[in-house]
């Protein structure tokens, strides 16, 4: 074709005005246009701007194996609620299970143990055997953090377990006197919070390792906690049950209060979980069925956005794709939602069990699956299972 014979820069400008549809049609007039429009400088601008894709709001690229054009099909089926619900595991007891997931392993706590699993490259299910097992807790897990080279537990029994990813070696230390709700680590810091109505700060650095560095009164049991980007202060998320604000910033090396996020808060409105997208922006959500978009470099008496969950839910768990796109997992019949930061109603709802009233008490995504922890269920949303109609 004589358009591709013109120079790289022009034939970029010219594409770039063009909407996937168009993309893919161009693509199938000759192989020469099929090479160049698969390439990901094309697809890179309409990656950033449509949801979950793996670009940041940066433009950094969290999925490089995975072509740009691959990704925005897959992101259409997001937008549209196009996908394939699976049962990856099932077990007989209600628990409050928690889930993480790096690269291509997925960490479920159930009990008073968190099990590892690796995910099959073909269909993002589980493997049949999980590859590693943590344990040491004598109460059920609450919560767990992972670094490159730790997984950090948190544990009803009061205990901080901090185990070595890479080994079977682990070191446990009575954290607080009730159960820990709660644990984040970054930068060899790690921050817990309890129902002892304190935050402590730990070290993990060797030459300190499991020393207490501060402990933090808040007066307020504490349900959440985030560890800024930048390292430089963190956030507690509190039960509101007193009179103190449920969400306060506070300095990680001083621990003093920074500021209060928010000035009206219904008495019992605790925050459940907190997102750091930047040094400056974060997500929270909580038992007031809201999530809160909150910029500090514009106010932090007030958020700049929020949405509110239509059929009034607390919401337990938030995870963003750092552009975009939020998901929620609600009180209720294991409903998910996804919300796109530039519209105010929610884009797609899934109601995973309709017929059993269990919280989405984890969930978490990459760019082709979400999976979604009940209290007696691990589901599956497939992705690329289709394809999206508007691609047709």
């Amino acid at each position: 074709m004589f358009l591709f014979q013109l120079p790289e820069d022009v034939l970029f400008l010219v594409l770039s005005y063009l909407d996937p549809r168009s993309l893919c049609r161009l693509s199938q007039a000759c192989k020469r246009s099929y090479m160049f429009i698969s390439r990901d400088a094309v697809w890179r601008k309409i990656a950033k701007d449509i949801i979950n894709t793996g670009l940041t709001r940066q433009g950094i690229d969290l999925c490089v194996s995975i072509p740009l054009k691959d990704r925005v099909r897959v992101s259409h089926n997001w937008i549209h609620g196009v996908c394939r619900k699976e049962v990856l595991l099932k077990w007989k007891i209600n628990l409050l299970p928690w889930i993480q997931l790096d690269c291509d392993v997925l960490y479920l706590s159930q009990a008073a143990n968190i099990s590892a699993y690796h995910l099959r490259a073909e269909g993002g299910t589980l493997q049949n055997s999980r590859v590693a097992l943590f344990s040491g807790h004598q109460e059920d897990v609450c919560r767990f953090t992972l670094t490159d080279t730790h997984l950090i537990s948190a544990g009803g029994d009061g205990k901080i377990i901090v185990h070595d990813r890479g080994s079977d070696y682990s070191v446990g230390f009575h954290g607080h006197n009730q159960e820990v709700n709660c644990i984040d680590c970054k930068g060899g810091v790690i921050v817990s919070g309890s129902r002892d109505k304190t935050a402590k700060i730990w070290a993990l650095a060797p030459d300190r390792f499991g020393q207490c560095l501060h402990t933090i009164p808040t007066y307020d049991r504490v349900w959440s906690v985030a560890i800024s980007p930048s390292l430089c202060n963190f956030v507690t998320g509190t039960a509101c049950c007193e009179n103190f604000a449920p969400l306060r910033i506070w300095d990680t090396e001083r621990c003093h209060l920074v500021s209060c996020l928010g000035t009206e808060f219904r008495r019992g409105a605790g925050v459940l979980d907190i997102v750091y997208e930047s040094p400056f922006q974060l997500l929270t959500c909580g038992y007031d069925t809201f999530i809160r978009y909150w910029d500090l470099r514009v106010c932090s008496r007030k958020c700049v956005m929020e949405w509110e969950e239509p059929h009034d839910s607390s919401l337990y768990c938030i995870k963003t794709d750092n552009n975009h796109m939020i998901a929620s997992g609600s009180s209720y019949y294991g409903v998910v939602r996804l919300w796109d930061k530039r519209q105010t109603r929610c884009l797609q709802m899934f109601q995973l069990a309709p017929t059993t009233s269990s919280p989405v008490y984890s969930l978490c995504f990459n760019t082709t699956h979400l999976y979604a922890a009940l209290a007696s269920v691990l589901y599956s949303l497939d992705f690329r299972s289709a394809a999206s109609h508007s691609w047709k």
